[in-house]
């Protein structure tokens, strides 16, 4: 076995996170060794090249001796209590109080007095995360913008040490293994089944997404969604609702005869004015506005960002409309609620039916809640991928399904099918990993797919 000399710093995981880790430790001087499971884990050489002399260990941890090890610093992709971390998870450091075993956002913490506006939720935190970096550039706020979004929030403290304020979209891995955040305002957007297989359940989920709240001042919070409640005392919290706000609430209601972005009776912005499709995307809109007057931005620039912004690319992203249909690439819709939140979104606003391309591989999610949305407003609903026969026996009966091949037939077999003020979504409720590299190949395969179609039609329009 071989013993962490005292003193030393153990960082676990070499990947993006990981580096990020030591890129920090190594300008605060800190000592430090690294640690992978992986027995070659890419990019060794390069990392050997960009830090001399850090000693790595690379293969099961178990052969290491801890005892004497100052922190360890965990990778949010990896498992604190995995074999030869486990003695170590309930341990506290003497020297800062905190846990012996952390992860990034709690150096981050300790590094920088900058408020810290944080984004999470098992969906949509890209996008508010986004659009509030959009909104403080348009207000005139020096934002810095990362996480487990973009840089990640170590190296934002090296490439933007005068920021004003930190915009970090956060994950539960990532909050799991944060003592306090201490946030000024923090947003839970909704929760929905996802990374079971790590939290145990949707109570071990839940509790780490609730640690976004520890020491935050200000929390936006959904109030069609119990569970992003705060369990944390939190100075001052405002919601956001799909209904028609009471109070203090942002909601959506009409205005002059038109479906409008509002704070209790006041209007914002015009449903009409969005380049953003779909009502999840307008519960989004509400979230950020909610955020950026709490953190004191100019209301007008912040509407401003708004109208411009188009949303993410794959995630419910307008390709093109072709003879009336409408195709829409949502491939980062790889879980259930994150499929749930573009049916329920699109489908309200459709004139005609939604064609639904799903499939993948599904992580053991329960297909069910998908019957009674798609119920309402599908047509047809196309699968492929390795769990396509489990989403067909949780419709079954309740929507008309077909299993094709693959991606490219659904998207065939949807153009014979669509017709005009449709809508054609890819939003998979599965991971890729079956048939695609990730998600993003997976989108830019329907991207490519949809705009050949366009051009070769008359009257399809990018």
């Amino acid at each position: 076995m071989v013993r962490v000399a005292k003193g030393l710093t153990l960082v676990v995981g070499l990947g993006v996170s990981g580096r990020a880790i030591c890129r920090h430790l190594s300008r605060l001087n800190v000592p430090y060794m690294v640690a992978d499971t992986r027995t070659e884990p890419p990019g060794l050489d390069d990392f050997r090249s960009a830090h001399p002399g850090i000693a790595i260990h690379c293969g099961s941890l178990t052969s290491l001796d801890l005892s004497d090890v100052e922190e360890v610093v965990i990778s949010p992709g990896l498992d604190p209590r995995m074999p030869g971390l486990a003695a170590l998870a309930d341990q506290l450091n003497p020297h800062t109080g905190e846990p012996r075993v952390v992860g990034e956002i709690a150096l981050f913490v300790r590094a920088t007095n900058t408020p810290i506006a944080a984004i999470t939720g098992s969906n949509a935190k890209s996008t508010v995360t986004t659009l509030l970096g959009e909104m403080a550039a348009a207000a005139g706020v020096n934002a810095a913008v990362g996480g487990n979004l973009g840089t990640p929030a170590l190296d934002l403290l090296a490439s933007h040490p005068d920021a004003a304020l930190y915009i970090l979209e956060l994950s539960s891995f990532q909050l799991e293994m944060t003592p306090h955040l201490n946030a000024r305002c923090a947003a839970f957007l909704n929760l929905s089944e996802d990374h079971l297989d790590r939290h145990g359940d949707m109570h071990g989920y839940r509790a780490a997404k609730q640690r976004i709240f520890i020491g935050a001042e200000q929390a936006v919070v959904n109030a069609d969604d119990s569970n992003t409640w705060p369990e944390y005392p939190v100075d001052q919290v405002t919601y956001f609702t799909q209904a028609a706000p009471k109070g203090s609430e942002w909601g959506l209601a009409y205005y002059q005869s038109k479906l409008t972005l509002m704070q209790s009776s006041t209007p914002w912005l015009a449903i009409d004015e969005l380049k953003m499709a779909g009502q999840h995307n307008y519960l989004n809109a509400l979230a950020a506005l909610a955020m950026g007057q709490m953190l004191g931005f100019v209301a007008e620039p912040m509407c401003n960002a708004l109208r411009e912004f188009k949303g993410l690319v794959h995630r419910s992203e307008v390709i093109a409309e072709i003879n009336g249909v409408t195709w829409v690439n949502d491939t980062k819709g790889t879980n259930v609620g994150a499929t749930l939140a573009a049916i329920n979104g699109i489908g309200a606003t459709l004139k005609g039916r939604l064609i639904l391309l799903a499939g993948g591989i599904g992580k053991g999610a329960d297909f069910a809640p998908l019957a009674k949305p798609l119920t309402a407003c599908a047509r047809h609903v196309l699968l492929f991928g390795l769990d396509a026969p489990r989403i067909a026996a949780a419709l079954h009966g309740q929507v008309i399904t077909q299993q094709v091949e693959d991606l490219t037939q659904a998207m065939q077999v949807a153009s014979e099918l669509a017709q005009p003020g449709d809508c054609v979504l890819l939003s998979p409720a599965c991971a890729s990993l079956d048939q695609f590299a990730n998600y993003q190949e997976r989108g830019e395969v329907f991207r490519r797919w949809v705009q050949d179609k366009a051009q070769s039609t008359a009257g399809g329009a990018l």
